[in-house]
């Protein structure tokens, strides 16, 4: 019988996947899956720290960008910045991002990921996902994109959420 963690109890994803995540208010990000990141990164603006706390952490408020041809979809989102991070691209420049803990839902996984908040301006996808949020729980078939569906998929999540938090 396989332990939990072995590769039939994963879930099997593309190189690119549509997410959710639902405590910032975002459904069907288009994000890359990249096993050469280490950490998991989210493009946001207007990045504002509200409130900062005795522990180190701080309340922080930014807008998340949903699609880079159209910059008019945005989401306002809240979240606890548990601390900065330095982060090293692979060109070698440094940056010190803020990080926050959130939900990350992509197929039939629903995890608390750690998320690392920059500027992707000039980058293709708004959401890079790292391999310490995808270990243990996910398979990368780097030949194939939208495993866990595309478009309509991302696009009937959304809605059975907006349905679900108009019944409430």
């Amino acid at each position: 019988m396989p332990r939990s963690g072995e590769p039939r109890d994963r879930q099997l994803i593309g190189w690119k996947e549509y997410v959710d995540l639902p405590e910032l208010g975002v459904r069907g990000l288009k994000a890359k899956v990249d096993t050469g990141a280490r950490t998991s990164s989210l493009h946001v603006d207007a990045l504002r720290i509200e409130q900062r706390h005795p522990d180190g952490t701080a309340e922080v408020s930014f807008e998340v960008p949903l699609d880079r041809r159209r910059p008019e979809r945005r989401v306002r989102a809240r979240a606890r910045m548990l601390g900065e991070v330095k982060i090293t691209d692979s060109g070698g420049a440094s940056e010190v991002r803020p990080l926050i803990e959130t939900e990350l839902v992509l197929g039939r996984v629903s995890k608390r990921v750690l998320v690392t908040l920059t500027n992707r301006t000039g980058m293709l996808f708004r959401m890079l996902l790292g391999r310490k949020t995808l270990e243990g729980d996910f398979i990368v078939d780097v030949a194939s994109k939208y495993v866990t569906g595309g478009r309509q998929a991302a696009r009937a999540r959304a809605a059975a959420a907006a349905a679900a938090s108009e019944g409430a």
